[in-house]
């Protein structure tokens, strides 16, 4: 149940931080945090978790991740489905936080691209560019591998480990500033669950796709790293 309880407050704490710091400060007149510092913000919620209870679950927060590890043999089949529960449980609860604050200042809305800090693709009107499926899918696979590569090569038992959550947590700080102009950036199918299911419409039809790359990314990430990259111990000892 603690493993449960970390990855469900991991996740909190990311959704509330980086859809937080989007829908609430991003665009503020003057002072906005704008790409930048929402960017900042994803990769400092994973950051703090990581250090904060990373040492009791392994510090997932993500889906994908944990689809990931499992792939590259660092993850129990058994606990698969409690970890995904959990993460999705967590990102839903902060989402609903965020939709109330919202409310409290009769600022939510669903109208537009990218609406309470969803995810989506081939939407016109935003930033006066809208990518197409195929984009969205490679950019989201793509980034979702590169991020298990670096999760498993900052974790290994080689590496330096007290450095383990800097190296992610400024991984997904760079992610976000790659594609928050390409979807929004998902990378974790919890995240982008949680904001689609009080936004609905477009958000919802188009969730499939942030569940199905970023997965994929995420295995393919942990394979690349298993069989290609990871260090035995003989080839360490020699």
């Amino acid at each position: 149940m603690k493993k449960f309880f970390a990855e469900f407050f991991g996740t909190f704490w990311l959704v509330f931080g980086g859809c937080g710091s989007a829908v609430f400060a991003a665009g503020v007149p003057d002072i906005g945090i704008g790409l930048l510092g929402v960017a900042l913000a994803f990769g400092l919620t994973v950051l703090t978790m990581a250090y904060a209870v990373g040492h009791i679950s392994g510090g997932h927060f993500n889906p994908a991740v944990t689809f990931g590890l499992l792939a590259g043999g660092r993850f129990p089949f058994k606990d698969l489905i409690s970890y995904i529960v959990a993460q999705c449980l967590g990102a839903i609860a902060a989402a609903g936080c965020l939709y109330i604050i919202l409310n409290g200042a009769g600022a939510f809305t669903a109208e537009g691209p990218g609406a309470f800090a969803t995810n989506f693709y081939d939407m016109p009107g935003y930033h006066n560019r809208s990518y197409s499926m195929q984009a969205a899918f490679l950019a989201e696979f793509l980034l979702t591998a590169f991020f298990l590569i670096i999760i498993m090569g900052a974790t290994d038992k080689w590496a330096n480990g007290k450095f383990a959550g800097i190296a992610i947590g400024f991984a997904l700080t760079l992610i976000h500033l790659i594609s928050i102009p390409i979807t929004n950036t998902s990378v974790n199918p919890a995240r982008s669950l949680s904001q689609a299911l009080f936004v609905g419409g477009a958000a919802m039809s188009q969730l499939w796709l942030f569940w199905v790359a970023p997965i994929l990314g995420g295995v393919a990430g942990g394979l690349i790293y298993k069989f290609l990259l990871q260090r035995s111990d003989n080839e360490v000892a020699a």
